[in-house]
């Protein structure tokens, strides 16, 4: 087609061609065949319009449909399993609290097993000949006093 159908082909489906687009038909026999085709199509499109004294609505929740339908056509695809639904990430972090609870268990299940704090570890620790700070004989004096307790 040429420059002039292409640029006022909608004002000819719309009823508001100018004259030199109906002289380019009337000397153009390709341009006149392509736009009568186009033209029969453009009718054929009308047909399936609904009467303007008909209500025509969807029903109920429609397009919640068309669109929960997208998604899960978007998640079957191939690129679609490179994203993702909220379920992964619902498991997840499920995964993440199990790992975080049953280390914080272990934690403070195993919190008395370090080594070096026992009074025994402490007392043989200590060395009475050399000089050290007053708070290293506080240390002695409780773990002697709670020794003797036991």
């Amino acid at each position: 087609m040429h420059d002039v159908v292409v640029n006022e082909l909608e004002d000819y489906l719309a009823g508001k061609a100018s004259p030199a687009f109906h002289g380019h038909l009337a000397a153009c026999q390709g341009c006149r065949a392509e736009v009568e085709s186009i033209a029969g199509i453009s009718e054929l499109f009308a047909e399936l319009r609904p009467a303007p004294e008909t209500n025509v609505e969807p029903s109920p929740f429609f397009y919640t449909r068309v669109a929960s339908r997208i998604i899960e056509r978007q998640n079957t695809e191939h690129w679609g399993l490179l994203a993702p639904g909220a379920a992964f990430f619902r498991r997840v972090a499920f995964a993440s609290l199990l790992v975080l609870a049953t280390l914080g268990s272990y934690l403070v299940m195993h919190e008395n097993d370090i080594s070096g704090t026992d009074a025994a570890t402490i007392m043989a620790q200590h060395d009475a000949t050399k000089n050290h700070d007053a708070s290293a004989d506080r240390d002695l004096m409780l773990v002697t006093l709670s020794s003797y307790g036991q």
